[in-house]
């Protein structure tokens, strides 16, 4: 298959020239992440009708993936995940046109293998040996076994207090796990100072390249599942914020081939725990980026992140979309949970149950209308999180 992948370039942009992909990259000189870019123009002789005999995977879109030509993805069949309508749920709440995206059903469980499978196979074919991550839980689980897949060493750095299975599970694949006082902000001061003199590669958040073009296969797989017409409101639980940021990508690309209508876009809503909300705080004021939410708490740990590196692309996104942004209430979310698995059979994390919480909101508000196209994102499952249901 073609590769069009060509360059990285700033994300803001701040004027700096493009940056080799065939080299380590991870932030611009500006501090700001870098984002893939592909050669649009010939990739207009990509036809989405290739697709049909495909591998049901997130690497059927490689030609607009980190790839060179001849190169393989490191792989555990992440992606095309199901997007049930949510008949019965939809029905509690108002709405004939409910569909829940279930990320659980990746590997590991989470969303995350998605962008960790990106990242990883690019860091394997730049011949990295040591991999970095601070993780609240599910990233970690994600690099850890994309690492062991990749024969690469995997250090894992997590807040003391995560959830026992997360630690466990990094620990199954063979990661070194170091638990860290503190927050994930934490986490990743200290994977830094540690693993930067040594030359470990770091796959934070937005602090390499690849992990949002792992993400934004959710936004080809929505428009591929919905025969190339996107939602009226795609409702996302937001920690870091990757993979908002990703599908907002997925949009302008598949516009660029010709692939979707190059107008209508979802109304992209953002969704945090009222324990930890910076992102909500600053949609809210006008502001463009976040400030270091204090004293961060809630039962979602992926949702736990009080400062995220790509907060003004998140913002830009929501912005951009005419969307929203919504705080939930760890009882809420957790409400929801249950919901979610009574009435659809779908094993929901505290994520998923603040999206749907958020969407009652949205309701409320007279934003969403009853006949629209809304989607769920359930970013992982309820196994990890148990206790919480207790």
């Amino acid at each position: 298959m073609a590769s069009y992948f060509s360059h990285l370039e700033c994300s803001v942009p701040c004027g700096a020239p493009a940056y080799d992909a065939r080299t380590t990259q991870h932030l611009c000189t500006c501090g700001a992440p870098l984002l893939a870019r592909y050669d649009m123009d010939a990739a207009r002789a990509w036809s989405r009708d290739s697709l049909a005999s495909r591998e049901p995977s997130m690497w059927r879109y490689r030609e607009l993936m980190p790839l060179f030509e001849a190169e393989a993805p490191v792989t555990l069949g992440e992606g095309w995940t199901p997007l049930p309508h949510a008949k019965r749920l939809g029905a509690a709440v108002g709405l004939s046109q409910l569909y829940i995206k279930d990320e659980s059903l990746n590997p590991t469980n989470s969303f995350k293998a998605r962008g960790l499978s990106a990242a990883v196979t690019r860091a394997h074919h730049l011949g990295a040996k040591v991999l970095s991550i601070p993780t609240a839980g599910n990233a970690g689980n994600a690099m850890a076994a994309y690492a062991a897949l990749a024969g690469i060493t995997a250090k894992v750095f997590m807040p003391k207090d995560v959830k026992t299975p997360f630690i466990r599970e990094c620990e199954l694949y063979g990661a070194d796990v170091t638990l860290v006082d503190g927050l994930i902000t934490d986490a990743g001061r200290i994977a830094a100072e540690t693993g930067k003199p040594l030359g470990w590669y770091d796959v934070s958040t937005l602090k390499e390249p690849y992990r949002i073009e792992g993400k934004k296969t959710m936004g080809y797989e929505l428009a591929e599942q919905f025969n190339w017409v996107l939602p009226d409101w795609i409702i996302y639980p937001t920690g870091g914020g990757t993979g908002m940021v990703g599908m907002w990508k997925a949009f302008a690309e598949m516009s660029a081939l010709g692939w979707i209508d190059p107008v209508k876009r979802p109304k992209m809503v953002t969704v945090q725990a009222a324990g930890c909300a910076p992102i909500i705080k600053a949609y809210d004021e006008g502001a463009e980026r976040s400030v270091l939410w204090p004293d961060a708490h809630t039962a979602a740990d992926g949702l736990r992140v009080p400062k995220a590196i790509g907060d003004f692309l998140v913002l830009r996104a929501v912005r951009e979309s005419g969307g929203g942004a919504v705080a939930v209430t760890d009882a809420d979310m957790i409400a929801c949970m249950r919901e979610i698995g009574r009435l659809e059979g779908v094993s929901a994390a505290p994520e998923g149950g603040a999206a749907l919480h958020a969407i009652k909101v949205l309701i409320a508000q007279g934003r969403i209308q009853p006949h629209e196209t809304v989607v769920l994102f359930n970013t992982g499952g309820a196994l990890k999180y148990l206790d919480v249901l207790a």
